[in-house]
């Protein structure tokens, strides 16, 4: 039953997809720039012959109509071939996949040390209402909501890179390499990624457990001689998970636009730099690669959120 849900839910994004495949294509079609003068290496004023010109494009397929062309790039993505990168010469998914593996490490370990310091902190904050507990951790919430991304990012370069020197301000190890090295490049941007997302969870977190607080299941379980600690974090928290997955899921979206403005500020050499590079050089193949991946990402997440919340609540079935 399970598995017939999850088909026909990803049955059910194939219109959304192609959806975003158009859109991603005819923007990029419609952005300032010559892709053809950029892989000719003529972006700084150099000449370039009409014959060289129209021999490019004709090589690349942008001569024909634009629906053409998108026919074209679609029937090829669906064989698993984005194209040719026009900065690096190469295949495009190979790039995309060389940048994916950094992005994934930050995005993955983001998101595990937000939900362990958002969970604890607004179920603690729930419990101790209108205590100082509550008051630090809605303050945390605040700021963590309202400071940019990019000003955090920068003020923790200033204050752990340049002023104490404890961690270095960009770059990137892989960990096969060197682990120690490889921390300690993802430290930074990490905790960013981290504190951003950590603010807007422990929001709902708190905030859900308060209600379930108050829901008749708990004073009938209270009433039933349960220990207030069994009531708290068997029954309370394991219903206010539901909301947490749920945001965790919708925060994937951010995630994705995030990760890019990290990402520039530490020179991290993820998809989110790539991506933005790619925009910068009028690599149109490579945009269009990365910003699918950032779809399906998040269309994947919400589906195994979709399917976790048969974990946490038995009740639910898909028929």
């Amino acid at each position: 039953m399970l598995m017939r849900y999850a088909t026909m839910r990803l049955a059910q994004l194939i219109p959304m997809v192609l959806v975003v495949t158009m859109v991603v294509f005819f923007v990029m079609m419609i952005v300032p720039g010559d892709p053809v003068m950029v892989m000719l290496g003529a972006v700084d004023g150099a000449q370039v012959s009409r014959e060289v010109y129209d021999a490019m494009r004709l090589q690349l397929g942008l001569d024909k109509p634009l629906i053409v062309q998108y026919l074209n790039w679609l029937s090829k993505v669906l064989q698993g071939d984005l194209g040719t990168s026009i900065t690096f010469r190469t295949s495009a998914l190979e790039v995309i996949f060389l940048r994916l593996v950094p992005t994934m490490y930050l995005m993955i370990g983001g998101l595990i040390i937000a939900v362990i310091i958002a969970v604890p902190a607004g179920v603690l904050a729930a419990i101790h209402n209108n205590t100082k507990w509550d008051h630090l951790a809605t303050g945390f919430v605040v700021l963590g909501i309202s400071v940019p991304t990019f000003w955090l990012a920068l003020v923790t370069i200033l204050i752990f890179a340049v002023y104490l020197g404890w961690l270095p301000s960009i770059g990137y190890t892989r960990p096969q390499e060197d682990f120690i090295e490889f921390l300690k490049h993802i430290a930074l941007p990490m905790s960013v990624v981290a504190l951003n997302i950590a603010a807007t969870v422990l929001r709902f977190q708190r905030q859900d457990f308060l209600e379930q607080m108050h829901q008749d299941y708990v004073r009938t379980a209270r009433a039933k001689g349960l220990s207030e600690r069994l009531v708290l974090w068997k029954h309370v928290l394991r219903n206010s998970l539901m909301t947490t997955v749920t945001v965790v899921g919708l925060q994937m979206a951010y995630l994705s636009g995030l990760i890019t403005i990290v990402e520039s500020v530490f020179n991290y050499p993820g998809i989110g730099y790539l991506l933005l590079n790619s925009i910068r050089t009028r690599d149109f193949i490579v945009v269009q690669g990365v910003v699918l991946f950032m779809v399906f990402l998040v269309i994947i997440v919400n589906l195994l959120v979709d399917i976790f919340y048969t974990v946490l609540d038995p009740r639910i079935r898909y028929q």
